[in-house]
């Protein structure tokens, strides 16, 4: 086994439904006893656990925080080399961006090359487990997944399907769908680490035999994920595509999709019976605050969301979005409340580490595993140790308390303050 000394900060309740502080868990001098199998055995005071199994070896982690490993519901893989384009909406931007660089994929050596350096930006990032939206081509998943494994990461992702409104070399008809769907099912789906996720790209491109496709599939109790009221020009599109729905997740909703094992990405402009849908059954929404923001999608309403039960993470929507670093989208989405004044949710420091960590486990069906440092889980964990001398460790050093310094944390943190990752106790930084 092995003792990890450090400051330990996690939030294993729900500061939505609690009082933040008293969903916050830490320790100043923290331990954490991690057998061979990476499983978290005892946590407490250093001294305590320290006294308690003297023969066990040490890793010092003081001098920064360390924290469970970052969560992304929602990030699109064949993205990662499109990010940075700004000032068009969501329709322009997937036509001029994201698509041609999606059909390069197409290419398994292109793929190959795009899969790693997605896997290792996610690892750098101090991300741990993903809800990966795919590609469109079944032999780029296979070689996400290759990667995937190898890297041991919590990833969950599916082949995009789309027969409609995109460039033809994205589209395939419901019968290679499924065949498609069912083979990386088989191979790939509670292999390790992996499982999948049925994945229409949105209601826009999937036609009504798409959508039968998907409802097929997720009797093999897999995950589903889609966008969902991204912007305005979207949802007005696919109302005119759906003029017998109730609403834009109706589409979904009519085909059985809407469950507590979907996730829907953005629902910027949501109506308040979708959200007493999405409440009523359990389903997630994965905020994106800089893709909405970059996109100039519109301000998030997570208050109308909390209202009507409805659990939220964050994802940070790379290519939109402008990084793999869930703190930074953490931060855009305090900011974002902010902007909405009144309308806005009052984030505290215990909310962006809750989004950043548990609610997105919660949203995977992963908390029984991941998501915080309560014994029995998986040691995921990310240590934010910044260089000596840099502003965050001037911050650090003259933080006040715990939530002063996730506050201090949240705003100035980068990912070259990360100093390790682990994923099921292996570390997976090199140094």
């Amino acid at each position: 086994m092995s003792l990890y000394r450090a400051t330990v900060v996690d939030v294993p309740g729900d500061p939505f439904s609690d009082n933040p502080a008293a969903a916050l868990a830490s320790e100043q001098d923290g331990g954490l006893l991690v057998d061979n199998a990476g499983v978290i055995v005892e946590r407490g005071p250093f001294a305590a656990l320290h006294a308690a199994h003297p023969d066990e070896p040490v890793t010092d982690l003081r001098g920064g925080l360390l924290m469970p490993g970052f969560v992304d519901t929602h990030v699109h893989y064949p993205q990662l080399r499109a990010i940075g384009g700004l000032g068009m909406p969501l329709l322009d931007w997937l036509e001029q961006c994201a698509l041609p660089e999606e059909s390069r994929l197409a290419d398994p050596f292109y793929a190959d090359a795009v899969a790693a350096e997605f896997v290792d930006g996610l690892v750098s990032a101090g991300t741990t487990s993903a809800l990966v939206f795919g590609s469109h081509f079944a032999t780029a998943m296979d070689i996400l997944f290759e990667r995937a494994d190898r890297s041991g990461l919590n990833i969950t992702a599916g082949l995009v399907l789309s027969d409609r409104l995109l460039r033809p070399d994205l589209l395939s008809g419901p019968e290679r769908c499924l065949a498609q769907s069912q083979a990386l099912i088989e191979r790939w789906h509670g292999h390790d680490r992996l499982r999948y996720a049925v994945t229409p790209r949105f209601a826009l491109s999937s036609s009504e035999s798409i959508m039968d496709v998907c409802a097929e599939l997720l009797a093999d109790d897999v995950w589903f994920t889609t966008h969902v009221n991204e912007n305005q020009v979207e949802v007005a599109t696919v109302a005119g595509l759906f003029p017998d729905a109730d609403h834009y997740l109706d589409t979904y909703h009519r085909h059985g999709l809407v469950t507590s094992r979907s996730v829907f990405a953005h629902n910027v402009h949501a109506r308040d019976d979708e959200l007493e849908l999405l409440g009523g059954l359990g389903a997630w929404v994965a905020h994106c605050p800089t893709s909405n923001a970059a996109l100039g999608s519109g301000l998030f309403p997570l208050a109308r969301h909390v209202q009507h039960g409805v659990g939220v993470a964050l994802g940070s929507d790379v290519g939109a979005g402008t990084g793999l670093f869930i703190g930074k989208e953490a931060l855009q989405a305090y900011f974002l409340q902010r902007l909405l004044g009144p309308d806005g949710y009052p984030l505290t420091p215990v909310h962006l580490l809750y989004l950043a960590t548990r609610a997105g486990a919660k949203a995977l069906g992963l908390d029984d595993r991941v998501g915080d440092f309560t014994p029995g889980k998986e040691f995921d964990a990310v240590l934010i140790r910044p260089p000596a001398g840099s502003t965050l460790a001037v911050n650090l050093a003259h933080a006040t308390d715990t939530v002063d310094a996730l506050a201090r944390v949240f705003a100035l943190a980068t990912p070259a303050d990360i100093e390790q990752v682990w994923s099921c106790g292996r570390p997976l930084l090199a140094g």
